[in-house]
């Protein structure tokens, strides 16, 4: 298993810094997502990794192995680099079959025909393609022709794997069908996986650690549950979670955030501060009930919105709005009360001009 070093990397377009100065390291059988939205530097630094963009600045090390340095003049080309690579495109030869599709890359390699069969049959069973090694690519649906280039990455047995959105074609059922089969396919091959999404249910599912990058840079890198539960920044917190945080801008005042139509209490350390605050909280950190509770705060339901096993609820307090999200098939008539209470301790609190979460400062 491989390690995945970058250094100091720095990647410009014309006048445009697309990525600023990157440090990154995978450790080897790690699977690493690196999330973030369109045009933040995610997919260059895939590419740069696989040896398909050069860096302006920057070592690569590749295991014990620098595979690019501008300072020491060293670029090995991607044929070289011995990593297995699926993209959004398919990439799939039309005149051959599903079986020369997986093996062609093998063969070329010298391998015994023996070995190579081998490899084939356990690659497809791998993908639940077998029986389907005579197929052409046009005569795959979407999700069979994505499995084929899955396939491939198996039987080539790769310690590095690199995948820049390769589930982004795929209807909602065959994603989650695909999800599991990448799961399935880095358990079995044990390999270091740099995984490229702008899809934060693909990063929270995949992922033994997550990058979210923006503009270049890294706003924060830990495991899913730290990058849920615990944003770096109101960037991080808005990003992910569907449906979105609540936030709440207020003033300390008398140990609390007095946002208006609703107040919330502060821990000792912040409500000895002053000035302004913004409050966060997912829609599931809000307990939610049909009947008055002495100390819950009556809301006026706005809109639901089931989705199967919860139910989005837009709620106002006064005049503010609020994202709720519950169990179960919900149905409720409009203007109905709700009485709601926060779970103090799933709430963050950003610094209004840094935008930083002051409790993961405070550790």
């Amino acid at each position: 298993m491989g390690q995945i070093r970058l250094d100091g990397i720095v990647k410009s377009y014309g006048k445009e810094v697309v990525v600023k100065n990157l440090d990154l390291t995978v450790q080897p059988g790690e699977f690493l997502t690196i999330l973030g939205p369109s045009g933040c530097g995610k997919t260059t630094t895939l590419r740069m990794i696989a040896g398909l963009e050069e860096p302006d600045q920057g070592d690569i090390t590749l295991g014990d192995r620098v595979v690019f340095s501008r300072s020491s003049g060293v670029v090995i080309p991607p044929e070289a680099r011995h990593l297995g690579l699926i993209f959004q495109s398919y990439a799939l030869w039309p005149h051959m079959n599903v079986a020369k599709n997986i093996t062609l890359a093998l063969k070329e390699q010298k391998i015994s025909k023996a070995e190579i069969k081998k490899r084939l049959e356990t690659a497809l069973e791998l993908v639940q393609l077998t029986g389907y090694a005579e197929r052409y690519p046009s005569e795959l649906s979407g999700g069979q022709q994505q499995r084929v280039a899955v396939a491939r990455l198996i039987a080539l047995r790769p310690s590095i794997l690199l995948m820049d959105e390769p589930l982004s074609n795929l209807d909602a059922k065959l994603r989650t069908e695909m999800r599991a089969s990448l799961k399935r396919l880095h358990r079995d091959l044990e390999a270091t996986t740099v995984y490229v999404t702008h899809d934060q249910i693909e990063a929270l599912t995949l992922s033994d650690r997550v990058i979210i990058m923006n503009e270049g840079q890294i706003m924060q890198e830990g495991s899913p549950y730290d990058i849920y539960h615990h944003p770096a920044n109101i960037f991080v917190a808005e990003f992910i979670g569907d449906p979105g945080i609540n936030l709440f801008s207020g003033t300390i005042a008398n140990g609390a955030l007095d946002c208006g139509a609703i107040s919330i209490p502060l821990p000792d350390a912040i409500a000895k501060s002053s000035g302004n605050l913004i409050a966060g909280i997912r829609p599931e950190k809000i307990d939610v009930s049909e009947t008055a509770i002495d100390g819950w705060r009556e809301v006026s339901t706005e809109i639901l919105q089931p989705t199967g096993a919860n139910t989005i609820l837009e709620v106002k307090a006064g005049d503010t709005p609020i994202t709720l999200l519950q169990p179960g098939f919900m149905t409720l008539p409009e203007s109905t009360p709700l009485w709601i209470n926060f779970d103090h301790d799933a709430i963050s609190f950003f610094d209004t001009d840094t935008q930083q979460n002051m409790r993961t400062e405070a550790g």
